[in-house]
């Protein structure tokens, strides 16, 4: 009964640390900070387009989950509204806010995002740009590099995969995971 009872009040300490990560932060703010962020920086020149979460909540018992909204761009212009929702299943504790920026490399694989139902399996890749992350089950499910701060990103399997890049900054909270997930992905044209 006591261990139960320390693990919810674990969950609610951290929640209150990932709530400070919730402020409203907009899609052209969101995308400026990747823009400033290392490597990720390069992408905005190079790519067709990207869709671009300010806030994607993520929190876990065993089972876990993540939710948040986001804006798609392609060539330059806002053209639709994408939403992005995530289920967990392994060890994992605590709860966590980040932002996450997915670029596509040309019209085929915005198509494929844009397309219906768009989902990155487990063996997905992120890559986290700030101090907090830590070698681990990602957002996306699979070991991500860190770097010193949300300025100095550094990847750790540089290039798009699939036609697609993804890099996350960590807004807060703290999350321990061994677990296995995917991520999907609805698309609203505007």
């Amino acid at each position: 009964m006591r261990k139960p009872l320390i693990a919810i009040l674990g969950v609610a300490v951290l929640g209150l640390q990932v709530s400070s990560a919730w402020a409203a932060d907009s899609c052209p703010d969101t995308a400026n900070l990747f823009r400033k962020a290392g490597e990720s920086a390069s992408f905005f020149k190079n790519s067709y387009g990207y869709a671009v979460f300010p806030t994607i909540g993520k929190g876990g018992v065993g089972v876990g989950g993540a939710y948040g909204k986001g804006c798609v761009y392609a060539k330059g212009k806002h053209v639709g509204d994408t939403s992005m929702a995530q289920v967990s299943i392994g060890f994992q504790l605590g709860g966590q806010g980040f932002s996450e920026i997915i670029f596509f490399q040309d019209e085929r694989a915005f198509k494929e995002f844009t397309g219906g139902n768009f989902e990155f399996g487990a063996d997905a890749q992120a890559v986290a740009i700030t101090l907090a992350a830590e070698a681990k089950a990602s957002s996306t499910g699979a070991s991500a590099g860190a770097s010193a701060s949300k300025h100095d990103a550094t990847t750790a399997a540089p290039g798009y995969h699939k036609g697609m890049a993804t890099f996350t900054i960590i807004k807060g909270g703290l999350m321990y995971e061994a677990s296995v997930s995917g991520q999907k992905f609805s698309y609203k044209p505007r």
